[in-house]
């Protein structure tokens, strides 16, 4: 992803027509946006179900060398998988049981696949919202401080420093820290996350802090780069220097003046950057055994899984969808002119 990403604008096509009334305007806009993300799920889907029947037989991939031998587990397989049946019916079967909740069952166990996903989503949130608690006031922290420090020498230090780790990959920064402290120089923190199967990762606190912290280091660079634009261009606005005339302090200038209006950029970035951390995260939980929905989707795929790789791309898509319509939703209440234009 590129600092250059185009942010949706609040008062673009999607907003609602002017004369209506408010609460109308408000319903017919997000009844659109509702309309737009269902009709993208729904092509993900088809995407997703088109890709994994592209990988060729999955009972054959599946069984191996058996597949001529084991007879009856052959024709178990293309029972449950309707192989025997066309594409169009095969998606649209696949599809009802996904609107009604039914995920499929695993051709891994012969489990139920919500049964066998419900907690690894539910780690993933926990991860991604940990990395999100840290990962906001740091970044606006930072580039708070790099925009009052603006072409001297803290602020060169401080973007540096940032580009740097935006160049670096997620996986490098986890093989990096894990070098720095789990291994050979300080052993503080455990390599990989401990988790029994009746428990969950935070339930070892110490297992949680280099992930959260790969993540952490892998988005912060974005975001902080893209609100100290933002408040390098209200800082340079007409209002913001009457506010100096008036004698106003710097800090108050920065923090009541600027700040509120580079939020909603930043509520844009960090949107798209949580949704990448929803599906980022196969490499970062991969690589300490987090066992979340990126790990399971490994696993999936190296069993040729296909319910379960179905049901976690959709599960990701989801996310992205719905992270992504909060931040339109919190960018139009932040921006006074956006909601203007929605209630005129």
């Amino acid at each position: 992803m590129t600092l250059e990403a185009t942010l949706p604008d609040p008062l673009a096509e999607g907003a609602p027509p002017r004369g209506r009334s408010g609460g109308a305007a408000w319903a017919l806009w997000l009844a659109r946006r509702l309309g737009l993300a269902v009709l993208t799920l729904w092509l993900v889907s088809v995407v997703v179900f088109l890709a994994t029947a592209a990988l060729g037989d999955p009972v054959r991939a599946i069984l191996g060398r058996d597949y001529e031998t084991n007879v009856a587990r052959r024709e178990q397989l293309e029972a449950q998988l309707g192989v025997g049946d066309s594409i169009v019916s095969r998606y649209l079967d696949w599809l009802g049981g996904l609107v009604t909740g039914d995920f499929g069952t695993s051709l891994a166990n012969q489990l139920p696949v919500w049964e066998q996903i419900s907690s690894t989503v539910a780690n993933t949130l926990v991860l991604v919202l940990l990395s999100a608690l840290v990962m906001i006031p740091l970044a606006f922290g930072i580039a708070m401080i790099s925009a009052h420090f603006r072409r001297r020498r803290p602020d060169t230090v401080i973007q540096t420093i940032l580009l740097a780790l935006a160049g670096v990959p997620e996986f490098v920064t986890g093989i990096l820290l894990v070098a720095l402290l789990s291994t050979s120089v300080f052993h503080v923190f455990p390599a990989v996350t401990i988790s029994t199967l009746d428990g969950h990762p935070w339930d070892e606190p110490k297992g949680m802090v280099l992930p959260v912290a790969t993540l952490v280091l892998a988005v912060t660079p974005y975001v902080s780069r893209i609100v100290r634009a933002t408040l390098l261009e209200v800082l340079d606005s007409d209002y913001v220097e009457l506010a100096r005339l008036k004698g106003i302090p710097e800090a108050v200038v920065m923090r009541k003046h600027a700040l509120l209006n580079a939020i909603v950029p930043g509520i844009q970035v960090i949107a798209l950057q949580l949704a990448w951390l929803a599906g980022g995260v196969v490499l970062v939980e991969t690589l300490f055994a987090y066992p979340g929905v990126g790990k399971q989707l490994v696993d999936s795929v190296r069993n040729h899984d296909v319910p379960m790789v179905q049901a976690l791309s959709m599960i990701i898509a989801g996310v992205y969808i719905v992270v992504n319509l909060v931040a339109d939703v919190l960018s139009i209440l932040l921006t006074p002119r956006a909601r203007t234009a929605i209630s005129s």
